[in-house]
């Protein structure tokens, strides 16, 4: 099996319904993505009754927004786009995966993969001359040295 992935998913439900069958109609969406897709919710967001940008062609104005960020395996979403497919309640949707976040995700974990490196900086600056008389001084030995060799 490969790994979950972040995926976002918004779904509007038709207006024709009333409040507690559109809930409902969510809440049924939210326990097929983590039963049948094998998906783990991490943000379930209802936004209610919404304006439409345009006139579908079921003649509404409006529609009840959901919004789902989950994760879950690549082989299994398209069985949650079948769910949308099926449900005439449904009147659009749009599931995407969220590559920035995977990729934020990344990024806090990689720090604690490079601490090593940082580490065998921290003992050369500890090693090395505090100051630049130390450095000076180790210099003029180090060039008494082939000059011997010249006098004798």
């Amino acid at each position: 099996m490969s790994e979950k992935r972040i995926y976002e998913t918004m779904f509007i439900v038709s207006p024709q319904l009333d409040e507690e069958q559109r809930n409902d109609l969510a809440e049924k969406v939210k326990n097929y993505i983590e039963e049948r897709v094998g998906g783990e919710i991490e943000k379930f967001d209802r936004w209610g009754m919404r304006k439409l940008a345009y006139r579908v062609r079921k003649g509404f104005t409006e529609g009840d927004y959901t919004l789902i960020l989950f994760r879950a395996d690549p082989e299994k979403v398209n069985v949650l786009e079948r769910l949308f497919n099926i449900t005439p309640d449904i009147f659009r949707w749009q599931t995407f995966r969220r590559e920035d976040l995977e990729k934020e995700e990344k990024k806090k974990e990689k720090p604690e993969v490079e601490k090593a490196p940082e580490e065998v900086v921290e003992t050369i600056v500890e090693t090395a001359p505090e100051t630049v008389e130390e450095v000076s001084n180790d210099a003029p030995a180090t060039e008494e040295k082939p000059e011997e060799k010249a006098e004798e």
